[in-house]
């Protein structure tokens, strides 16, 4: 049995922009979100959810917002503090980190709960998604993945694996290919057009 099908039609939505390496790959039975006939997977995002967003894009977003935040973060305390090392592990390098991390939670929970998109994300086209309904994170879960994104890197050593382990986290898990913030938040990221 071919899985090829026919080019879609002129009114019909296409899978793929050749022209886009991170447009989305569909799976074998057509959807971005995998397949379902396994139960132990969860419950279906709401009809109509747009395409996951590839993890290229998310990678990308994520650059763009640590630049964002670590650049200013960085001129400030430089100036206040003159130069640190953050290998040193001294006071000021805790202190740096320490603002950056807060700085950072500030800022991703106040853009996810407005309209589910960092700066990064818009940049790349991208949106957090509540996966019961597919609505911006607002209130309580925009700050809950905020959280679990970022303040662990408050944890001395600890802390910056279980910030590895949860941002590797979204490259096997199936169907969403969720983050472990997606999964405190129920949130899942998806495309951002339609």
């Amino acid at each position: 049995m071919s899985t090829d099908q026919p080019p879609p039609g002129p009114d019909e939505p296409r899978d793929r922009d050749s022209s886009d390496p991170f447009a989305k790959q569909p799976r074998a039975n057509g959807s971005p979100y995998g397949d379902h006939g396994d139960q132990t997977a969860g419950p279906e995002p709401y009809a109509g959810m747009p395409p996951l967003a590839h993890l290229g894009r998310r990678l990308i977003a994520r650059i763009i917002d640590a630049l964002l935040i670590g650049i200013p973060v960085g001129l400030v305390v430089t100036a206040i503090a003159g130069t640190y090392d953050p290998i040193e592990g001294s006071a000021r390098s805790t202190t740096v980190t320490l603002v950056y991390v807060l700085v950072y939670f500030l800022y991703e929970g106040l853009m996810l709960t407005r309209d589910g998109q960092t700066v990064g994300k818009k940049a790349m086209k991208i949106r957090v998604a509540m996966l019961e309904n597919g609505q911006p994170p607002a209130g309580q879960a925009g700050w809950l993945r905020a959280g679990v994104y970022a303040l662990p890197e408050i944890v001395p050593c600890c802390g910056f694996l279980f910030w590895l382990i949860n941002v590797l986290w979204c490259t096997w898990d199936r169907p969403y290919r969720q983050c472990l913030h997606d999964k405190a938040a129920k949130t899942l990221v998806v495309s951002a057009v339609p």
